[in-house]
This record gives structure tokens, C-alpha cells and sequence, in this order.
């Protein structure tokens, strides 16, 4: 495994259901950023958080992912990120990590935003998805699924927490404290990645991407400038925490229905 493993935080302005226009636009972004192991992508970042899903949904065999194997194979690292994608006549926000050579794993969002109608639009996930990447286990999480913290509890040992969003301004508090106490709670390095500008229907977003430690110290933060801020994860540092202070084994047991 790597020592020390990089991740770039994409916080991209998304133009409102462009998917071209989009995926242009973030590989420019990725291109020109520092050399990193996994590059993040904000939700839904070929459209913005839409629900016209019947136009802009893809398979696991469209542009978007062709567009993510290429551009992983020519930055040398794996992408990852969430769009809208159609299988088994259903719509998910799914959320699909694509290594340099191709290789896919994808998560679909488990809990839907309500207050935008997600779920009369999206098909939600039901199982939770662990990438093992350069021997390194991320947990992939979506936007909404960050005010739920049984769906994200560190049972089975992950190294990070990855969550891309659309997370607005006004509910911003929300997101800077919840990614906080997941890394805490999880004792996990929680990396949050939101986009910055304002969408198709004016809801303005301002970021607040940012990384905290194993005992939730932030590693890393951004406002409202659109950028890529790429952090070394020690995972050294991460299991001396972990030994030292045996929170995870003293939290309750349950089961998720």
C-alpha cells in the first residue's frame, strides 16, 4: 500500500445540465492541478443537481464513463465522482470511483433529498460500497447520506470518508459541522467535496470543501473560489490515533434494516 495517500478536492463551478460543457471544463481542472492518487469530483458534475433525469441519464457504458477512463489513464490516477445514471429501467445518483486502468466500483446515493424531490425522481441505494485503492479503504458516500450517521458508521474499518455534494449555502453550517463529527465519530479521514456558483434554479453554492483528521481536525478548507486542494493522508498517523485511543471499539452494536 501507499504510505501516504493524496487526494484532490475539485471544487468545480458546474454550467446548469451541460454535460459536455462540464466534463471539458473539470478535466481542465484536473489536468492543470498537482499530481494526486484520487481526484473528487462534486455530485451530479456533469449536470448540476437536476432532476430531469429522463435527458441526461447515461449507462455504465456512456460518454461520462468513457470520459472518466480516459481522462484517470492520462492523469495516472483514479476519478471519482457522482452522476446521473440509468439501469433496469430506474434513475440513481450514483456515485462511481474509475481507477488508471479503468476499473470501476460505484456506490448509488442511499438517502434522497426530499425537500428537492429527489426521491420521486431516483431509485436510492441500498448497499454501501468500500473501494480498496492502493490499500486504502474509502467508503463512498453522497451529499444527503452526510446527515445520517448510522448509514456511514466505521463497522468494517475504512480509511476515508468521501462525499460529494451539492450542498447550498444556506444549510452550509450543517456540512462543515457534520463532516467534523463523522471523521470524529468514525475516527476516519473525512473528505468533503462541494462545487461553488449557483445552479439552474439559483440556489447558490460556496463550498466549504475540506478534509478533517482521524480525530477531526481540519486537514484542509476552501470558500467560495473554485479551485483543487489536494492533501496527504498519513495512514501512519491514522493507526497510531486509532491505537491509542480505541473509540471504535467501544461503540454499540446494531443492525441496519
Amino acid at each position: 500500500m501507499v504510505a501516504n495517500l493524496q487526494i484532490a478536492l475539485v471544487q468545480a463551478n458546474l454550467a446548469w445540465e451541460q454535460p459536455e460543457v462540464n466534463r471539458t471544463h473539470l478535466k481542465e481542472l484536473v489536468l492543470k492541478a498537482a499530481q494526486a492518487d484520487v481526484y473528487v469530483l462534486p455530485e451530479m458534475f456533469t449536470t448540476g443537481f437536476t432532476m430531469n433525469a429522463e435527458s441526461y441519464a447515461e449507462t455504465l457504458q456512456g460518454a461520462t464513463i468513457e470520459w472518466m477512463q480516459g481522462l484517470a489513464a492520462e492523469r495516472g490516477a483514479a476519478i471519482c465522482g457522482s452522476f446521473i445514471c440509468t439501469e433496469d429501467n430506474n434513475y440513481y445518483n450514483r456515485f462511481v470511483f474509475v481507477t488508471a486502468e479503468g476499473v470501476l466500483a460505484n456506490y448509488d446515493k442511499r438517502h434522497t433529498f426530499t425537500l428537492a424531490g429527489e426521491e420521486k425522481v431516483f431509485t436510492k441505494g441500498n448497499v454501501p460500497t468500500i473501494v480498496t485503492y492502493k490499500g486504502w479503504k474509502l467508503c463512498l458516500q453522497v451529499c444527503y447520506d452526510l446527515r445520517f450517521p448510522v448509514w456511514a458508521r466505521n463497522t468494517v474499518g475504512y480509511d476515508v470518508l468521501l462525499y460529494c455534494a451539492n450542498w447550498p449555502v444556506k444549510r452550509i453550517a450543517a456540512w462543515d459541522a457534520l463532516l467534523k463529527a463523522r471523521a470524529i465519530e468514525n475516527m476516519s479521514y473525512c473528505v468533503g467535496v462541494n462545487r461553488v456558483g449557483n445552479d439552474g434554479n439559483e440556489i447558490p453554492y460556496n463550498g466549504h470543501s475540506a478534509v478533517y483528521d482521524t480525530l477531526g481536525d481540519q486537514m484542509t478548507f476552501s470558500e467560495a473560489t473554485e479551485t483543487v486542494l489536494v492533501v496527504s493522508l498519513s495512514y501512519e498517523a491514522q493507526q497510531q490515533a486509532r491505537m491509542r485511543f480505541k473509540f471504535l471499539q467501544d461503540a454499540d452494536e446494531f443492525t441496519i434494516l
